[in-house]
């Protein structure tokens, strides 16, 4: 197998083999852009050390540039696990310089002949957590990203890379590895459970009473809102089949769920899509037909089917404008008059401000036609975001504002539906507690509506404790 050589603390070549994406990904490898890492000096105090032939521990002492060289001499003769061993060693040495090297090293193994991606991306994250200004390493995690499929998180690696300042020769590449981001990992999947208390586990009016035109009603104790603590579980798994060079084709399924005690509360929600994905120049264009099914309370709610696109257009090297489209038809299984067509449209625009923030804005808007005008609506929304890293741990926020108009009064009610809606959030993810692939999530979110029917008037405060991988 040839081999490709990475500066060592030492000053040797050390060899690995090729990236798994081919020769388009090779420059992450070139002299223009170097680790950002200072070569490990002798220290004072030496380390406990294995022979490389037998992989045995052995007593004697040998200083960390030394073990550099036993562990590149380990890989030369194919002994991976003991290289694996002795560069895990080295990771946790008391100086940054050497367990970075030990790190990145330890990742290219990881993920070059161990098909280990989420493992080099954790060792990389570690590195960048420290060394943000690391740009060859946050471009190789970039790479792990878009092989475990996490393309959004791949190219906000990208943008941040640029953001730091990059050779223009490498600039071009980077470039071109955007452009080949199809070349990626064929299935994948992530998760994330968390436990949710909720003030509102049912976005539901604090009234008793409900104003129509016939007279007060009073409202059951369902129809008012309820507290309680949820478990809430996301996952998603995908494949990927290439078609040609500039065509693959994509399949997800994705599952969200809330469980409560009270399980007439329960509300699930399962979708499946499937479609082409178009590469253009430095553009991609995606279609997938969907199909979805939600259950409320364990009774079956509603079920939906159309087709989506999306279009991603990179804006400069830090910026990226992405709009997508959809045709949904919804087969409202509670109430026949609230079966819908709707057409939706948004555009968001991603910036990477720094190397280790960024952020965006969203607007969107739809219309939907439903078989009683009461029930049919448009509507239009604005988000903004901004996420930072702070030494181990992301931060993201999120506050956005919507705006939905019925075409018609109800016949109950005395107004035509209006309502304006607020939300904010937050959520930490802490890298520092990271098992294994697994770290935690904390969250909170804070919604508000307002509208002209009380029904629909809610407040609700819910938070997040979890935790999140990708497999």
């Amino acid at each position: 197998m040839k081999t490709r050589g990475c500066k060592a603390a030492s000053g040797k070549a050390v060899g690995r083999p090729r990236s798994s994406l081919g020769p388009t990904l090779s420059f992450l490898s070139i002299a223009a852009l170097p680790l950002a890492i200072a070569p490990a000096a002798e220290p004072a105090t030496p380390v406990t050390s294995v022979t490389a032939e037998t992989g045995l521990v052995q007593e004697a002492q040998v200083s960390p540039a030394q073990l550099f060289e036993i562990a590149s001499a380990a890989i030369e003769k194919g002994n991976l696990d003991f290289a694996e061993r002795a560069l895990r060693a080295l990771a946790k040495n008391p100086d940054v310089e050497i367990r970075t090297e030990a790190r990145f090293r330890l990742a290219m193994l990881l993920a070059d002949s161990r098909d280990d991606a989420a493992g080099a991306a954790i060792l990389l994250r570690q590195i960048l957590d420290e060394k943000p200004e690391a740009q060859r390493v946050r471009l190789e995690l970039a790479r792990m990203q878009a092989q475990m499929g996490n393309m959004r998180a791949a190219r906000r690696e990208l943008r941040a890379a640029s953001a730091g300042g990059l050779p223009p020769e490498v600039e071009q590449l980077v470039r071109f590895y955007a452009a080949a981001l199809n070349a990626r990992r064929p299935v994948g999947a992530s998760l994330r459970v968390a436990i949710a208390p909720d003030s509102n586990i049912n976005r539901a009016t604090t009234s008793d009473s409900l104003e129509t035109i016939i007279g007060d009603f009073d409202l059951d104790e369902d129809a008012n809102a309820q507290s309680g603590i949820g478990l809430s579980v996301q996952g998603q798994a995908f494949a990927r089949q290439k078609i040609d060079s500039r065509a693959t084709l994509v399949a997800r399924a994705n599952i969200s769920s809330r469980l409560y005690e009270k399980g007439r509360f329960n509300d699930v929600i399962a979708s499946f899509l499937a479609g082409p994905q178009y590469s253009s120049g430095r553009d991609t264009i995606s279609f997938a037909g969907s199909v979805s099914h939600r259950w409320f309370g364990g009774d079956p709610y509603s079920f939906g089917f159309g087709v989506s696109g999306n279009w991603r257009h990179p804006m400069g090297e830090r910026t990226q404008l992405s709009v997508d489209g959809a045709l949904i038809y919804t087969d409202d299984r509670q109430n026949d008059l609230r079966d819908a067509e709707r057409l939706s449209l948004a555009a968001q625009l991603d910036r990477a401000f720094t190397q280790k923030a960024g952020g965006g804005l969203r607007v969107s808007t739809y219309r939907e036609f439903a078989r009683d005008p009461g029930n049919s609506e448009v509507g239009a929304g604005v988000s903004a975001f901004a996420y930072r890293e702070i030494g181990s741990t992301t931060a993201v926020a999120r506050a956005g504002y919507n705006r939905l108009e019925a075409d018609e009064r109800l016949f109950l009610f005395p107004e035509r539906r209006v309502d304006d809606r607020f939300n904010a959030s937050i959520n930490v993810t802490l890298r520092a507690l990271r098992v294994g692939r697994f770290a935690p999530v904390v969250g909170i979110r804070y919604e508000l509506a307002k509208s002209t029917i009380e029904i629909y008037d809610y407040q609700r405060v819910a938070a997040e404790f979890g935790i999140t991988a990708a497999f």
